[in-house]
Protein backbone atom coordinates (compact mmCIF):
# COMPACT_ATOMS: atom_id res chain seq x y z
CA UNK A 1 0.00 0.00 0.00
CA UNK A 2 3.09 2.37 0.48
CA UNK A 3 3.70 2.59 -3.24
CA UNK A 4 -0.65 3.56 -3.62
CA UNK A 5 -1.39 6.99 -4.30
CA UNK A 6 -4.75 8.45 -2.67
CA UNK A 7 -6.25 12.44 -3.24
CA UNK A 8 -8.12 13.86 -0.15
CA UNK A 9 -10.51 16.36 -1.80
CA UNK A 10 -12.26 18.77 0.77
CA UNK A 11 -12.70 22.44 1.90
CA UNK A 12 -12.32 21.63 5.53
CA UNK A 13 -8.98 21.85 6.95
CA UNK A 14 -9.62 19.64 10.36
CA UNK A 15 -10.91 16.93 7.98
CA UNK A 16 -7.93 16.88 6.12
CA UNK A 17 -5.38 17.11 9.27
CA UNK A 18 -7.12 14.24 10.99
CA UNK A 19 -7.22 12.09 7.98
CA UNK A 20 -3.79 12.98 7.10
CA UNK A 21 -2.57 12.37 10.69
CA UNK A 22 -4.27 8.96 11.28
CA UNK A 23 -2.99 8.21 8.13
CA UNK A 24 0.37 8.59 8.40
CA UNK A 25 0.61 7.21 11.97
CA UNK A 26 0.02 3.66 10.20
CA UNK A 27 2.73 1.30 9.31
CA UNK A 28 2.08 1.54 5.94
CA UNK A 29 1.07 4.59 4.75
CA UNK A 30 0.31 5.65 0.81
CA UNK A 31 1.04 8.98 -0.64
CA UNK A 32 -1.89 11.67 0.07
CA UNK A 33 -2.06 14.46 -1.59
CA UNK A 34 -4.87 17.10 -0.39
CA UNK A 35 -6.63 19.50 -2.51
CA UNK A 36 -9.64 21.82 -2.17
CA UNK A 37 -12.77 22.20 -4.64
CA UNK A 38 -11.89 25.51 -5.87
CA UNK A 39 -8.37 24.10 -7.13
CA UNK A 40 -9.60 20.79 -8.49
CA UNK A 41 -8.98 20.23 -12.02
CA UNK A 42 -9.38 16.46 -12.81
CA UNK A 43 -7.86 17.06 -16.37
CA UNK A 44 -4.66 18.04 -14.90
CA UNK A 45 -4.07 15.70 -12.00
CA UNK A 46 -2.90 12.31 -12.13
CA UNK A 47 -4.61 9.17 -11.82
CA UNK A 48 -5.07 8.38 -8.39
CA UNK A 49 -6.00 5.03 -6.64
CA UNK A 50 -8.65 6.50 -4.50
CA UNK A 51 -10.50 9.52 -3.87
CA UNK A 52 -11.31 10.18 -0.37
CA UNK A 53 -14.55 13.18 -0.74
CA UNK A 54 -15.15 15.23 2.24
CA UNK A 55 -16.92 17.74 3.14
CA UNK A 56 -16.85 20.60 0.42
CA UNK A 57 -18.75 24.10 -0.13
CA UNK A 58 -22.18 24.06 -0.84
CA UNK A 59 -23.03 22.63 -4.43
CA UNK A 60 -19.32 21.02 -5.03
CA UNK A 61 -20.05 17.77 -4.52
CA UNK A 62 -22.02 16.93 -7.61
CA UNK A 63 -19.33 18.56 -9.72
CA UNK A 64 -16.53 16.96 -8.74
CA UNK A 65 -18.34 13.58 -8.48
CA UNK A 66 -19.16 13.90 -12.14
CA UNK A 67 -15.24 14.89 -13.30
CA UNK A 68 -13.70 11.84 -11.45
CA UNK A 69 -12.59 9.12 -13.51
CA UNK A 70 -15.80 6.35 -13.87
CA UNK A 71 -13.13 3.52 -12.78
CA UNK A 72 -11.85 5.60 -9.66
CA UNK A 73 -12.63 4.29 -6.09
CA UNK A 74 -14.03 6.75 -3.94
CA UNK A 75 -15.49 7.27 -0.40
CA UNK A 76 -17.43 9.81 0.29
CA UNK A 77 -17.65 10.93 4.43
CA UNK A 78 -20.00 13.95 4.11
CA UNK A 79 -23.26 13.90 7.01
CA UNK A 80 -25.85 11.24 6.48
CA UNK A 81 -28.74 13.79 6.54
CA UNK A 82 -26.56 15.67 3.63
CA UNK A 83 -29.20 17.08 1.20
CA UNK A 84 -26.57 16.58 -1.87
CA UNK A 85 -25.50 12.89 -0.56
CA UNK A 86 -29.13 12.24 -0.45
CA UNK A 87 -30.01 13.37 -4.51
CA UNK A 88 -26.32 11.80 -5.34
CA UNK A 89 -26.99 7.76 -3.75
CA UNK A 90 -28.87 6.56 -7.34
CA UNK A 91 -26.58 8.67 -9.27
CA UNK A 92 -23.37 7.35 -8.36
CA UNK A 93 -24.09 3.31 -6.86
CA UNK A 94 -20.20 3.04 -7.00
CA UNK A 95 -19.82 5.59 -4.16
CA UNK A 96 -18.80 4.04 -0.68
CA UNK A 97 -20.36 6.49 2.11
CA UNK A 98 -18.76 6.45 5.46
CA UNK A 99 -21.13 9.10 7.51
CA UNK A 100 -19.20 12.27 8.98
CA UNK A 101 -18.85 11.96 12.20
CA UNK A 102 -16.32 11.88 15.57
CA UNK A 103 -15.32 8.32 15.14
CA UNK A 104 -15.30 8.20 11.17
CA UNK A 105 -11.45 8.38 11.20
CA UNK A 106 -10.50 4.37 11.75
CA UNK A 107 -13.67 3.10 9.84
CA UNK A 108 -12.50 4.94 6.91
CA UNK A 109 -8.70 4.43 6.76
CA UNK A 110 -10.21 0.43 7.03
CA UNK A 111 -12.58 0.74 4.08
CA UNK A 112 -9.49 2.67 2.34
CA UNK A 113 -7.37 -0.01 2.93
CA UNK A 114 -9.62 -2.45 1.54
CA UNK A 115 -10.16 -0.32 -2.05
CA UNK A 116 -6.39 -0.14 -2.29
CA UNK A 117 -6.06 -3.48 -1.66
CA UNK A 118 -8.19 -3.97 -4.37
CA UNK A 119 -6.81 -1.70 -6.61
CA UNK A 120 -3.61 -3.21 -6.73
CA UNK A 121 -4.97 -6.27 -7.06
CA UNK A 122 -6.68 -5.29 -10.42
CA UNK A 123 -3.52 -3.14 -11.37
CA UNK A 124 -1.56 -6.76 -10.90
CA UNK A 125 -4.11 -8.89 -13.10
CA UNK A 126 -4.31 -6.49 -15.32
CA UNK A 127 -0.27 -6.74 -15.93
CA UNK A 128 -0.61 -9.93 -16.02
CA UNK A 129 -3.03 -9.90 -18.86
CA UNK A 130 -0.30 -7.88 -21.10
CA UNK A 131 2.21 -10.05 -20.05
CA UNK A 132 0.28 -13.05 -21.15
CA UNK A 133 -0.67 -11.29 -24.51
CA UNK A 134 3.19 -10.76 -25.16
CA UNK A 135 4.13 -14.11 -24.59
CA UNK A 136 0.98 -15.30 -26.68
CA UNK A 137 2.76 -13.15 -29.42
CA UNK A 138 6.02 -14.21 -29.06
CA UNK A 139 4.92 -18.07 -28.91
CA UNK A 140 2.96 -17.35 -32.42
CA UNK A 141 6.08 -16.45 -33.68
CA UNK A 142 8.37 -19.35 -32.22
CA UNK A 143 5.86 -21.55 -34.05
CA UNK A 144 5.74 -20.17 -37.50
CA UNK A 145 9.18 -20.45 -37.48
CA UNK A 146 9.13 -24.07 -36.38
CA UNK A 147 6.69 -24.81 -39.15
CA UNK A 148 9.30 -22.86 -41.65
CA UNK A 149 12.16 -24.76 -40.49
CA UNK A 150 12.02 -27.51 -43.12
CA UNK A 151 11.55 -25.05 -45.73
CA UNK A 152 14.32 -22.65 -44.58
CA UNK A 153 16.91 -25.55 -44.38
CA UNK A 154 15.80 -26.47 -47.69
CA UNK A 155 16.52 -23.14 -49.15
CA UNK A 156 19.81 -23.00 -47.02
CA UNK A 157 21.06 -26.06 -48.29
CA UNK A 158 20.42 -25.30 -51.93
CA UNK A 159 22.33 -22.06 -51.37
CA UNK A 160 26.04 -23.54 -50.01
CA UNK A 161 25.18 -26.52 -52.10
CA UNK A 162 25.61 -24.26 -55.27
CA UNK A 163 28.19 -22.05 -53.94
CA UNK A 164 30.22 -24.73 -53.44
CA UNK A 165 29.86 -26.30 -56.87
CA UNK A 166 30.96 -22.47 -58.22
CA UNK A 167 33.82 -22.39 -55.97
CA UNK A 168 35.03 -25.89 -57.37
CA UNK A 169 35.95 -23.97 -60.41
CA UNK A 170 37.86 -20.56 -59.46
CA UNK A 171 39.07 -20.17 -63.12
CA UNK A 172 36.13 -19.60 -64.53
CA UNK A 173 35.36 -16.70 -62.25
CA UNK A 174 36.25 -13.34 -62.04
CA UNK A 175 37.77 -11.96 -58.66
CA UNK A 176 34.85 -10.02 -57.92
CA UNK A 177 32.54 -12.51 -58.37
CA UNK A 178 34.54 -15.08 -56.53
CA UNK A 179 34.62 -12.83 -53.45
CA UNK A 180 30.78 -12.50 -53.83
CA UNK A 181 30.33 -16.28 -53.91
CA UNK A 182 32.27 -16.50 -50.49
CA UNK A 183 30.47 -14.31 -48.71
CA UNK A 184 27.31 -15.42 -49.92
CA UNK A 185 28.65 -19.22 -48.86
CA UNK A 186 29.75 -17.59 -45.60
CA UNK A 187 26.12 -16.24 -44.59
CA UNK A 188 24.38 -19.32 -45.53
CA UNK A 189 26.68 -21.25 -42.86
CA UNK A 190 26.24 -18.38 -40.41
CA UNK A 191 22.59 -18.61 -41.38
CA UNK A 192 22.40 -22.51 -40.74
CA UNK A 193 24.30 -22.36 -37.06
CA UNK A 194 21.55 -19.89 -35.78
CA UNK A 195 18.97 -22.18 -37.40
CA UNK A 196 20.53 -25.04 -35.45
CA UNK A 197 21.02 -23.68 -32.03
CA UNK A 198 16.71 -22.32 -32.64
CA UNK A 199 16.27 -26.15 -33.13
CA UNK A 200 18.55 -27.26 -30.25
CA UNK A 201 16.36 -24.43 -28.32
CA UNK A 202 12.81 -25.66 -28.86
CA UNK A 203 14.18 -29.35 -28.19
CA UNK A 204 15.89 -28.05 -25.02
CA UNK A 205 12.25 -26.41 -24.03
CA UNK A 206 10.12 -29.83 -25.47
CA UNK A 207 12.12 -31.26 -22.66
CA UNK A 208 11.71 -28.86 -20.02
CA UNK A 209 8.36 -29.30 -20.43
CA UNK A 210 7.85 -32.60 -20.33
CA UNK A 211 10.14 -32.90 -17.33
CA UNK A 212 7.99 -30.70 -15.65
CA UNK A 213 4.57 -32.46 -16.82
CA UNK A 214 6.23 -35.87 -14.98
CA UNK A 215 6.96 -33.90 -11.92
CA UNK A 216 3.80 -32.48 -11.36
CA UNK A 217 2.10 -36.25 -12.35
CA UNK A 218 4.19 -37.76 -9.68
CA UNK A 219 2.92 -35.01 -7.31
CA UNK A 220 -0.76 -35.57 -7.84
CA UNK A 221 -0.48 -39.09 -7.68
CA UNK A 222 0.23 -39.70 -4.07
CA UNK A 223 -2.98 -37.46 -3.51
CA UNK A 224 -5.48 -39.51 -5.77
CA UNK A 225 -4.36 -42.54 -4.09
CA UNK A 226 -5.02 -41.68 -0.54
CA UNK A 227 -8.30 -40.42 -1.36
Amino acid sequence: MRHANVLVLTDETEFAQMLTACWQAERQAPGITVIGSELWREQDAPRHDLVVVGPLREGKLTNVLKSLYPGTAVILCVPADSREYGQLRTKYPRLVHIPLREDCAQTLLLVAGESLRRAEALRLARHAEQAAAKNENHATLGRYMLDMKHSVNNALTSMLGNAELLLLEPGQLSSQSLAQIKTIHSMALRINEVMQRFSSLASEMRDAETASQGETSDTAAPVSRRR
